[in-house]
């Protein structure tokens, strides 16, 4: 269940990260987190069904439902027009907590853990783009989507779902300098866009995650 909602994730990054740069509706990208959030939602609730009590169990349930009601949220606040200060508060308080699951995963999983911390980061974005206007973070937001969709969840989740998923603290220490250049990739990019994201059609909400 937990690969199979990092899949999913990959897919939502992509999308929403491609709205964000304006290169799709937001309205298109807020049914498709709509959907997908609630049913990462309920593969949350079928993993938490199971009955173990497990710390790591646990654990993961709590990132699963983070990601479920953060797409939720996103899809659900553009297409009611909801203002997106409420969603940036949220992601703000999912990007502390998420630091919170990297120091928890850190002994045991160092590679989850490094990945908490990307997830962080992107969730910090979306807080100061969100919920104070932010919107000349909007292009390095949107690439910084783009590019970390792939990279921390898309193939993560193959590794995961394949039974290569690695434990060790050398994958984790490469995937964190990949990770650091991931970003300084997105700043790059964002450098040479517009000063500020194209929309895709007019009249649509400022945020759509």
């Amino acid at each position: 269940m937990p690969f199979i909602c990092l899949l999913l994730s990959g897919a939502a990054l992509l999308v929403n990260g491609l709205a964000t740069l304006g290169r799709l509706p937001r309205r298109d990208a807020a049914t498709f987190s709509l959907l997908l959030g609630g049913t990462q939602l309920v593969l949350g609730v079928v993993h938490l069904s199971t009955g173990n009590t497990g710390t790591e169990h646990l654990l993961t349930a709590a990132g699963m439902f983070l990601f479920g009601l953060t797409y939720a949220y996103a899809g659900l606040d553009v297409l009611l027009a909801l203002g997106s200060k409420g969603l940036g508060w949220f992601c703000g308080m999912v990007a502390f907590f998420g630091l919170l699951l990297a120091g928890a995963w850190i002994g045991t999983d160092p590679l989850l853990a490094v990945l908490w911390v990307c997830w962080s980061v992107l969730w910090g974005l979306l807080f100061a783009s969100a919920a104070f206007g932010a919107v000349r973070l909007e292009p390095f937001t949107g690439w910084a989507l783009v590019l970390a969709s792939q990279v921390t969840a898309t193939f993560p989740a193959f590794l995961g779902l394949a039974g290569l998923w690695p434990r060790a603290a050398g994958p984790a220490w490469l995937a964190a300098a990949f990770l650091a250049g991931l970003f300084i990739a997105a700043r790059v990019l964002a450098r040479r866009g517009p000063a500020s994201p194209r929309r895709a059609s007019e009249g649509e909400a400022v945020s759509a995650r």
